[in-house]
């Protein structure tokens, strides 16, 4: 690890919550892909497993600002446990309800309840931001190394969860995504001392974080971005299944996770020159460009080269609008602010898979890699018409629940008030 990497993980309790916040974090990748087999596997019908996933997806859009805002107004602790609890028992009900041949209806609601899944990585990033507030370069590090944790838990989790779903039973998958969010967010909550403060009611102005204008402009980014994503994996699978293929498709998609990743790691060594916002447009440019390449390959290896080169804008650009949503959010909504950008990939996700599947039923693969180009041209477009807005919010001389300034630097203890 070079001497940047070592510097972020220098306060004490660091590397615990980022390695638990890495554990808790696993069913981003796992549960979704996870119910998709196990309810294929066991019923046969795509349709249902495909139905609810997307109700998965769309339901953790709705909660996770939601639960984001009482994290911000009450603590870590004292929100994410019981929601953890939630999540887990849902699984277990999906899991049981599916195997006993139980209604649909049951099986919707258990997947409704299992969006109120928490947004780890926002939480793992305001502990980052709390802590090295004052420094920018360890703040631009430690992003950029938890950029490059996401891309690992993209490659990891749908190996793993898929894999156990075939090899051992059906629900294997689900239910160890699950057992990943109970480990990671009790070790996460357990770290007290590096916990950011909460910021009750009566010191906040009331409403959503997303009148801030910025984080307007920020999630309707990120949702073009999230159809992107979304529509390079399904396209990318059916790209391989029409050559053949079907099994490198995990492959495929590896790269593209994988130039992301390299980004990432060799992003955060470097010193961030110039505005950020004109980085901000330069990442979201190069990744419509990059969308380009794939509408011309016309096999599985030169396609893999090419997600890997549009894998190399990811990182960056991600850790940039990072930085961006900290400074256009007022601090004690930082967690919610955070949040509304997983939200708005999350629904682009949902919307890009389903409108190239739906090109690939009437045309093929290759046509329907026109989807997540076009996805990234309203991505930049969003970003040209609005990145005016993307000024620093209002100062605002909040108290945080132990009576000092909101805005004041983080000294490591502040964690332990206003939470249980």
């Amino acid at each position: 690890m070079t001497s940047s990497y070592r510097a972020i993980y220098a306060v004490p309790g660091t590397k615990a919550f980022s390695a638990a916040g890495l554990v808790g974090r696993m069913p981003l990748s796992m549960l979704g892909i996870g119910i998709v087999t196990m309810v294929s596997q066991v019923t046969g019908r795509y349709g249902l497993a495909g139905a609810l996933s997307a109700t998965l997806a769309l339901s953790a859009a709705a909660f996770g600002p939601h639960v984001s805002r009482m994290v911000d107004r009450y603590g870590q602790r004292r929100v994410l446990r019981p929601v953890t609890v939630v999540t887990v028992l849902s699984v277990a009900g999906l899991a049981a309800a599916v195997r006993a041949g139980a209604p649909d209806w049951i099986s919707f609601v258990c997947v409704l309840c299992a969006g109120a899944t928490p947004s780890l990585g926002a939480m793992v990033r305001a502990r980052w931001s709390a802590i090295h507030r004052g420094a920018p370069e360890l703040l631009h590090a430690a992003y950029s190394f938890e950029a490059v944790l996401d891309e690992v838990v993209f490659i990891v989790g749908p190996i793993l969860s898929i894999g156990l779903c075939t090899a051992w039973f059906p629900e294997a998958g689900p239910l160890l995504a699950a057992a990943f969010l109970a480990l990671g967010v009790y070790l996460f909550t357990g770290q007290r001392g590096t916990e950011p403060p909460a910021h009750p009611r009566d010191h906040l102005s009331p409403g959503s974080v997303l009148r801030e204008p910025g984080l307007q402009v920020l999630a309707a980014v990120f949702v073009g971005t999230g159809a992107m994503f979304g529509s390079v994996e399904v396209t990318a699978v059916a790209f391989a299944d029409e050559r053949g293929h079907k099994g490198a498709a995990s492959l495929v998609l590896a790269t593209y996770a994988l130039g992301s990743c390299l980004a990432g790691l060799v992003f955060g060594l470097l010193t961030p020159r110039g505005p950020a916002t004109k980085r901000f447009l330069l990442g979201i440019c190069l990744m419509a460009v990059s969308m380009i390449p794939p509408l011309l390959v016309g096999n599985l290896p030169f396609l893999a080269l090419a997600l890997f080169f549009s894998g190399l804008c990811i990182a960056p650009t991600m850790v940039t609008v990072t930085g961006l949503v900290e400074r256009s959010v007022p601090r004690a909504k930082l967690t919610e602010g955070m949040t509304w950008t997983t939200t708005g990939l999350t629904v682009g996700v949902a919307v890009g898979a389903a409108l190239a599947g739906r090109v690939i039923d009437a045309r093929d693969a290759s046509t329907a890699f026109a989807v997540p180009a076009s996805a990234a041209v309203f991505a930049t477009a969003v970003a040209f018409l609005g990145y005016r807005r993307l000024r620093p919010a209002p100062a605002r001389k909040e108290q945080r629940s132990d009576g000092h300034d909101i805005n004041e630097p983080y000294d490591g203890t502040a964690g332990r008030q206003g939470v249980a």
